[in-house]
């Protein structure tokens, strides 16, 4: 199979028949050996009967429904297990992604031996206030604290290599940062590509203010799993020392001044050194704790995150 395309939706009723034929048209057309594969993530309207409806009448079209909405990560997440195709393509459903641009984006991963090839979102129709400037200053961020120079790292439309999706865990709201996840794995084949963005045809948005908090949250963890996800030891475990052997000295000061430079004077507990070196000791032992803690965790069985199917067509 040439092309697997992963599609997560909630509620994209009115877009869906239309993005189908959109899609069936440019895979007939270039011959590819295909599949679309949606996840409705927990959708209260039609789209779950439509998705069955076009799997009756296209064997390529695939489907999986989540019992409630777990989100886009996790819908992300499962149509890469399910996905069999040598290049895995995402995109939304809400036809703001043109389906046109598959061919070239099969093409860069294919034929220039490409690991992953993200949308760049050049020209954009969304909100200036809403989605414009806050995207600008989100991607600013990850730029700065992944090392990777891509301009729209929020862009639904990208390319993979199976053995990418395959690889990466995606949960949480880490969809934005597949790019950074794939980085971490070793896959550093990693280019952009200029895409068409359109305007909202159907419905409205499903994402509020509240993803870019998140988004940044998720980049602080993303940056923090990067560089001390294997071996948290390297971060506690220095904190720790460093604020215990702060506490210690201090301790030493205050033993060598009262049984040598003034034994006379007021009690050891009556001072205020007593009790930073107390605060700092302390918290230097759950510091490094911390980091003994984390170093068994990540040496532990890796934990499954589950998600709740209720049905599935033609997998």
């Amino acid at each position: 199979m040439n092309i697997s395309v992963v599609i997560p939706l909630l509620n994209e009723e009115e877009s869906l028949l239309e993005l189908h034929d959109w899609i069936a048209k440019v895979m007939q057309s270039n011959q590819f050996l295909y599949e679309i594969i949606f996840i409705d993530d927990g959708s209260t309207d039609k789209s779950w009967s439509i998705i069955q409806e076009l799997s009756q009448n296209n064997a390529s079209v695939k489907g999986i429904k989540f019992q409630k909405n777990y989100g886009k990560s996790q819908a992300l997440n499962i149509g890469f297990k399910k996905a069999k195709g040598d290049v895995i393509i995402t995109m939304d459903a809400d036809l703001q992604d043109s389906p046109d641009e598959i061919p070239e984006l099969y093409k860069m991963i294919m034929e220039d031996d490409l690991d992953l090839v993200s949308g760049w979102k050049k020209k954009r129709y969304d909100s200036k206030i809403r989605k414009n400037l806050p995207s600008k200053l989100f991607n600013a961020a990850a730029r700065a604290t992944s090392g990777l120079h891509l301009h729209d790292f929020n862009c639904g439309l990208k390319a993979y290599k199976n053995d990418v999706v395959k690889s990466v865990d995606v949960y949480g709201e880490m969809h934005r940062y597949i790019p950074v996840l794939a980085k971490n794995e070793g896959f550093h084949k990693i280019d952009e590509k200029v895409v068409q963005h359109q305007a909202r045809k159907y419905g409205v948005t499903k994402f509020g203010m509240d993803r870019f908090v998140n988004g940044f949250l998720d980049l602080i963890s993303i940056w923090f799993l990067s560089r001390f996800g294997k071996r948290p030891m390297h971060l506690f475990g220095l904190l720790g020392s460093i604020a215990f052997f702060i506490g210690f000295c201090f301790v030493v000061y205050l033993g060598i001044d009262k049984l040598f430079l003034n034994p006379t004077g007021r009690l050891i507990t009556d001072r205020p050194q007593f009790y930073i070196a107390l605060v700092t000791m302390i918290l230097g032992t759950q510091l490094f704790l911390a980091g003994f803690l984390g170093e068994l965790l990540v040496r532990s069985k890796k934990d499954e995150r589950r998600y709740k199917v209720s049905e599935e067509v033609n997998l």
